[in-house]
């Protein structure tokens, strides 16, 4: 295995054969793909070649996501472009079925890969990273199935190694917390809303203004299920009040805390091995 200057070497060796021909990054604003733009660029400027983050605006992520991006895509120096879609509509994934990333990555990046080739490049990249490789991410298999290269996951360079090379190169999404989409607030089998997920957003960005770090709300039915940072627990009590008077004010009856804390892809607990 690799050690983390050793895989830095070799991502950077991969981007610069990348760097041959213009190159689309798959880019959502997220401390992955800010650092493989940023290499992308870096890269260019010794071949010439031009670098374009293409964001997808789906209707299944927070809305502020988009304009963050933006700014985001002009400070590292690259053409910003926007991909407008309606999952709900056009990925098949109104039931939330347990396939949904799947669907929806191969409905996503083959748009991408339309506009690459507007742009007359096939060289189409996005943010994969080590660690991704280890958890219930079907998504993966569509873009293997695209085409799709993953540079960081190639490299073997796990999330915290990413955010500390994003911090080395001095981004500001180095310590962003990771945003998925709003649908992996809901249990697989239950039929998704826009209505649904708007709630969820505005519920998240409340708690946000509390100074929670890693903030999820579950939503099973009636119950919004909270998942916070353990050592961030007293604070939901200090400010319960609050909280419970919000939510119930968005529609859910019953307000819970979960014990065992925030932690990533807890909607997939329970899926059978042939699943993973």
């Amino acid at each position: 295995m690799k050690d983390y200057t050793n895989k830095k070497i070799y991502l950077e060796q991969m981007m610069g054969q990348y760097a041959q021909k213009d190159i689309v990054v798959a880019f959502s604003g997220g401390v992955d793909s800010c650092l493989l733009l940023k290499l992308s660029c870096k890269a260019a400027e010794e071949t010439g070649r031009k670098v374009y983050g293409i964001t997808v605006q789906t209707k299944l992520h927070p809305t502020g996501e988009l304009k963050e991006a933006e700014n985001m895509c002009r400070e590292i120096g690259a053409k910003h472009m926007v991909i407008h879609i309606d999952e709900l509509k056009e990925a098949g994934i109104l039931d939330n079925p347990v396939e949904r990333c799947y669907l929806c990555k191969r409905y996503l990046f083959s748009k991408v890969l339309e506009q690459a080739a507007i742009l007359q490049t096939d060289v189409v990249i996005e943010g994969t990273n080590e660690d991704d490789l280890h958890v219930y991410r079907p998504g993966i298999r569509a873009l293997r199935e695209l085409g799709i290269v993953s540079p960081l996951a190639q490299a073997g360079m796990t999330k915290a190694e990413v955010r500390k090379m994003a911090a080395e190169w001095k981004l500001r999404a180095a310590g962003k917390p990771s945003v998925p989409c709003l649908a992996t607030r809901f249990p697989y089998g239950t039929a998704l809303t826009y209505e649904k997920m708007r709630l969820v957003e505005k519920g998240e960005a409340y708690l946000k203004n509390f100074g929670f770090n890693n903030v999820r709300i579950r939503v099973h039915g009636e119950i919004a299920r909270l998942e916070v940072d353990e050592g961030e627990f007293a604070k939901v009590m200090q400010y319960k009040n609050e909280i419970i008077s919000y939510l119930k004010e968005l529609g859910y009856i019953y307000i819970t805390l979960d014990l065992e804390g925030f932690r990533s892809g807890s909607m997939d607990t329970g899926l059978v091995p042939s699943m993973m």
